[in-house]
């Protein structure tokens, strides 16, 4: 199970991460470049960071609370994501950034991308559960 667990935090992590790429390539062109600011192997490795924080979480909550991990697991990556995406508000950017405003829209939707990863891939590595909804 670990290592199922931890191979979907991998793929979900890279996956997210070359998405965090794209995003910030079509980001440069239609919006402002940060690359100065937000470096690609910093988006990379954040994400792949995520992937596997998610894979030992999900390991650890399914292990230790066998019928609601899963549930408790989802609330739980989804409300930190949802936290997670206060911080680039928090960030003082150079005077010298010619559009500061432009920055969260660069950052904030990449706090997303590792939770897309993870939820979209999950079913290929782990069966669903029962489709009960309570109970």
């Amino acid at each position: 199970m670990f290592k199922r667990s931890l191979y979907l935090g991998l793929l979900s992590g890279l996956l997210a991460g070359v998405a965090a790429l794209i995003y910030q390539n079509v980001y440069a062109q239609v919006g402002y470049d940060f690359a100065d600011l937000v470096k690609p192997y910093g988006i990379f490795a954040g994400s792949l960071l995520g992937g596997l924080i998610a894979a030992t979480g999900y390991w650890a909550l399914t292990s230790w609370l066998r019928t609601k991990g899963e549930v408790v697991f989802n609330f739980a990556f989804v409300l930190l994501t949802f936290a997670s995406i206060l911080a680039p508000f928090a960030i003082k950017l150079p005077l010298e950034v010619e559009a500061p405003e432009l920055f969260p829209g660069l950052i904030v939707p990449m706090h997303f991308f590792p939770a897309l990863a993870w939820f979209t891939l999950k079913p290929l590595f782990f069966r669903p559960a029962s489709q009960k909804i309570f109970g």
